[in-house]
């Protein structure tokens, strides 16, 4: 199987995870008096996860080796990465998503694809065709029909959550790049371990009480904070290995039929209803996936990662 179609794949089973971590993180967010706390936690955890993946890979010794042999230039993208992808943008998204409604939240978040195709055409040099900016279009307008959307009103919290899909539009082109020549399960591992470090040092500037009570969390806080832990390993995970062989525009797009797979749980487990507007959206967020498969092509050559030995 081709690597292209092997990236395109590996986007759908991300938008499967992201669509199942939404939903969840619908309900943990509101276990939290700080929204900011659940991302500081569960982001550690996941940390120490990628870390112990990587020792228990049985490759320790050649994942270690990769690492030493890292650049400067290459070390600094990785802390790049983690600041502008696993921390920053974490922070302000929980946030604002606590000052506004999550269907306005969801709304900007999945505009991530617009962005991450103004960045990728000049930056990556990736092409766009007409059927894919069709295909992109058709996704978002699926995503902008949302029961409870009653327009944008500019908000601060707005603004938080629009400023965090800039930040993880860049980090997406970013890591683009750094895929070419790093592995992916050191790109995640950077993202989320150091990213994590930076918003634990974060929280002890700005709310140190908050770390105290850490140890004063409660058995289903720490439930939510393992599941949303789990599902975020999973994300990062498959991701990184997606954008290291697919386009950015494509893998993506594909991301944005998350909100199907939400969608889908909360009629079954919340709503118990499936109405006419879901079905609208369904048809347009399957129709715009088919239009994003079927054209898009594989990058060139020199475009295809080149690991490092």
């Amino acid at each position: 199987m081709p690597n292209h179609n092997k990236g395109i794949y590996l986007a759908f089973l991300t938008a499967l995870i992201s669509g199942v971590s939404i939903f969840i993180n619908k309900f943990a967010v509101t276990s939290f008096e700080n929204p900011a706390m659940l991302p500081t936690i569960k982001n550690s955890l996941v940390g120490l996860l990628l870390l112990a993946a990587l020792i228990a890979s049985g490759q320790w010794t050649k994942n270690w080796a990769r690492l030493k042999s890292l650049n400067k230039k290459q070390a600094t993208q990785l802390l790049g990465i983690a600041i502008i992808g696993g921390s920053l943008p974490f922070y302000l998204f929980f946030i604002g998503l606590s000052q506004i409604p999550a269907v306005n939240a969801a709304v900007i978040q999945k505009s991530l694809v617009f962005w991450v195709a103004l960045l990728a055409i000049p930056l990556l040099k990736e092409k766009v065709t007409k059927t894919q900016a069709l295909a992109v279009l058709v996704l978002f307008a699926g995503n902008l029909i949302i029961g409870g959307f009653k327009g944008l009103a500019f908000s601060k919290g707005e603004l938080m959550v629009l400023l965090a899909t800039l930040l993880w539009a860049t980090e997406t082109i970013l890591a683009k790049k750094v895929l070419r020549a790093v592995e992916a399960d050191i790109v995640a591992f950077a993202r989320m371990g150091l990213g994590s470090l930076t918003l634990v040092l974060f929280s002890l500037v700005t709310s140190p009480s908050d770390i105290a009570k850490i140890g004063g969390l409660n058995s289903a806080q720490w439930f939510w904070i393992a599941l949303t832990s789990v599902t975020l390993f999973a994300y990062v995970s498959s991701w990184y290995r997606a954008l290291r062989i697919a386009p950015a525009i494509t893998v993506t797009a594909v991301l944005v039929s998350s909100t199907l797979i939400t969608n889908i749980l909360s009629a079954i487990f919340i709503t118990h209803a499936w109405n006419p507007v879901l079905t609208l959206q369904g048809t347009l967020i399957v129709a715009g996936l088919l239009l994003i498969t079927r054209s898009s092509k594989p990058q060139s050559r020199s475009d295809q990662p080149i690991m490092v030995k």
